[in-house]
């Protein structure tokens, strides 16, 4: 079994070209490094270097071993991550989701300890490979998964409302649509997952004032009368006194439905937690 470090030391020399840098970057000395590509040589028999007075190249067949052993060291770090994850998974229970809205609900809920509920926002392509992986054991997301190893619980509905000053006209309205929306100039938090495309879609000729922190859009609300959007996931992110009217949206695209997708195989461990997610979810 060839040792996966001399893998390593092959292709750093590859990438810089020469023994004294390759040395240089793996913070080993060049006799050493020269010793290992030479043990490579050995265990694999065969010319994987063109040796002059005062250089060294790769043959061809050293070339092709380069580009093998990219291949092997990534799938090894990939066995690593993937035994680590499901080690992992078999202490903890990570949440995960494409939109910000569960992840805020769940944060409210009392919950055992051993889950853990993720900051970042998932991209929607990585939901599957994240659950394949174990990286992630449950993600919400507005797609329902059936496969034969994933599976998805409807959760309830995620719905849209926009927080308007208390002296607009609209502001009167029991209900809106986006079309009433239309010309107006939003604070929005930048990371917010499909409810941006949603948004965007909906309200193109509307004017979004993206804010990276809610800090920072909070501190903008609090002194301005731009409006904004929350859900009925995302909780009392501002201040009940803000002078603003919350009102729901009517259009189909602003009530968004929640799925909870996990491994077939988790679903008996997940199974009372599922139910409870499901059970207080605002109606």
């Amino acid at each position: 079994m060839i040792d996966p470090y001399l893998l390593t030391e092959l292709v750093t020399f590859a990438e810089t070209g020469t023994l004294a840098k390759a040395a240089e970057k793996l913070n080993i000395t060049q006799p050493s490094l020269t010793r290992g590509m030479q043990k490579l040589e050995s265990e694999l028999n065969v010319k994987l270097f063109d040796r002059q007075p005062n250089k060294i190249n790769l043959t061809d067949t050293g070339q092709y071993t380069v580009k093998t052993a990219k291949k092997t060291l990534a799938a090894l770090t990939e066995f690593e991550t993937a035994v680590h994850n499901y080690d992992q998974s078999k202490q903890k229970i990570s949440l995960a989701s494409t939109v910000p809205g569960p992840l805020l609900y769940s944060q409210r809920l009392d919950l055992p300890e051993t889950v853990q509920i993720e900051k970042n926002l998932l991209d929607k392509k990585a939901v599957v490979p994240s659950l394949l992986s174990h990286a992630k054991t449950i993600v919400f997301s507005d797609e329902e998964l059936q496969t034969n190893e994933i599976e998805s619980l409807f959760l309830g509905v995620e719905d849209l409302y926009v927080n308007l000053d208390q002296f607009m006209d609209l502001a009167s309205k029991s209900i809106v649509s986006f079309k009433d929306l239309h010309d107006l100039s939003f604070l929005v938090l930048s990371d917010i997952g499909h409810w941006r495309d949603i948004q965007e879609e909906e309200i193109p000729e509307a004017k979004f004032l993206y804010q990276n922190q809610m800090t920072n859009l909070r501190e903008i609300s609090e002194y301005s009368s731009f409006p904004y959007f929350t859900t009925n996931l995302s909780g009392p992110d501002h201040q009940a006194d803000d002078n603003r009217v919350r009102v729901p949206i009517s259009d189909e695209r602003a009530h968004m439905p929640i799925y909870a997708s996990y491994l077939i195989s988790n679903r008996s461990k997940l199974k009372n937690l599922l139910q409870a997610l499901q059970k207080s979810w605002p109606k």
